[in-house]
């Protein structure tokens, strides 16, 4: 019979970064459940018009889809301090301590340089799009600068929870993947 390990949420132990960025990640956490439910809200209008009022919707699946971006990408950070992104942990659980460690710590690097990568592009696209005035084609026609903001707003804090977890690692304030020694 197998034994089920179950990865615990990241610690910050006594590191005031670690426990700075938890806060800020946790607030991003609620930022994204209250865009979530706005966009909810912003459907069940869309709704309503079209169906009830029998009127055509202008404004309304734009919203939704910006409000969704933006609650993905800022929830990124909440999502990691949590450890709620799919992962596979057959083969950390399979390694001794010493081996899980040095992969997770390559995990996370290379992960930090993904996610680093995408956080400047999406700032070379948002500066694109505020610089040159760029508008959506639609009717509605909002400034793309607006919705673009939150691919580097929401990776720049993803990636500033990563460093609070490689932090948590190297300093043994926290285990490899969540799993402590067997």
């Amino acid at each position: 019979m197998t034994a089920t390990i179950a990865a615990t949420p990241a610690r910050p132990g006594g590191n005031a970064f670690i426990r700075a960025v938890h806060a800020i990640s946790t607030v991003c956490g609620w930022i994204a459940a209250a865009l979530t439910v706005i966009a909810l809200f912003v459907t069940c209008h869309m709704i309503f018009v079209r169906s009830v009022l029998n009127q055509s919707t202008i404004w309304q699946t734009e919203a939704v889809i910006y409000l969704m971006i933006a609650a993905t990408t800022i929830g990124l950070p909440y999502v990691q301090r949590l450890r709620g992104h799919v992962n596979v942990d057959l083969v950390p659980q399979m390694l001794p301590p010493r081996a899980r460690r040095v992969l997770a710590i390559a995990v996370l690097l290379a992960t930090i340089a993904v996610t680093a990568t995408i956080a400047w592009y999406g700032f070379e696209v948002w500066h694109q799009a505020f610089d040159r005035g760029w508008k959506s084609s639609t009717v509605w026609a909002p400034p793309l600068w607006v919705p673009y903001l939150a691919l580097p707003v929401g990776f720049a804090l993803f990636l500033l929870q990563l460093l609070a977890d490689l932090v948590g690692l190297l300093t043994r304030a926290d285990a490899p993947f969540g799993i402590g020694d067997r």
